[in-house]
C-alpha cells in the first residue's frame, strides 16, 4: 500500500494514520513460510517541524517448528518500525542510512517497508521451551517424552579409555 504524505509534508504538527493488511504468506524464510495469516499493520506519520516521522508496527502469528524437536509452534510476532522519511537527503553522507527512507512523488510504499523490517525481525532459532531436549540422534525418539532406550555411542577417540576402565572393574571382582 502506497501512502500519500502530500498533504502533511509542508504543516508542521499535522500527522496521518494508517492502517492495513500486509500479506507476507508468499515469503520463504528458513525453507519454511512462518507467515500464514496476513499482518495487521498501523501506525502514524507525524511532521515533526518539518521531519516526518513514521513510527508503526506488524502484528501477527509466526507459524514455524521447533528447531530441537520439530514439534509445530504458533508464536504471537511483533514488530515496532521508527523510521524518518525524507523528500531529498541534506547531504550525501545520509545516502547509506538506514533510519531515513526516501519518499517517491510525495508518499511511501508501505508494504516495502513493512516487509523488510519483519523479514529481518524473524529470528534464526525458535524453540517450544528453552529446556527442550530435542531428539535422539540414533532413533528420533522425543527426549522430551522420556528417554529412548538406545545405547549411547562412545566416541571411537574414547575407546582406548574405555578399556581401561573395563578392565578395571573385572580385575576389582
Amino acid at each position: 500500500m502506497r501512502l500519500d504524505l502530500r498533504d502533511i509534508i509542508h504543516i508542521p504538527g499535522a500527522r496521518k494514520e494508517f492502517r492495513q493488511e500486509l500479506d507476507l504468506r508468499a515469503v520463504e524464510l528458513f525453507g519454511e513460510k512462518p507467515f500464514r495469516e496476513p499482518l495487521q499493520v498501523s501506525g502514524t506519520v507525524r511532521n515533526m517541524a518539518g521531519a516526518l516521522e513514521l513510527e508503526g508496527k506488524a502484528e501477527g502469528e509466526l507459524t514455524t517448528r521447533c528447531d530441537r524437536c520439530l514439534k509445530p509452534l504458533r508464536l504471537p510476532f511483533t514488530v515496532p518500525v521508527r523510521t524518518l522519511l525524507a523528500e531529498e537527503l541534506a547531504n550525501e553522507a545520509d545516502t547509506d542510512s538506514d533510519e531515513i527512507v526516501l519518499l517517491e512523488n510525495g508518499g511511501v510504499d508501505l508494504d516495502e517497508l513493512f516487509t523488510t523490517e519483519c523479514v529481518l525481525a524473524v529470528d534464526g532459532k525458535h524453540l517450544c521451551r528453552p529446556e527442550c531436549k530435542g531428539l535422539c540422534p540414533t532413533c528420533g525418539k522425543d527426549l522430551n517424552d522420556g528417554p529412548c532406550g538406545c545405547k549411547k555411542e562412545l566416541d571411537p577417540r574414547f575407546a582406548v579409555l574405555a578399556k581401561l576402565l573395563d578392565t578395571d572393574e573385572t580385575s576389582s571382582d
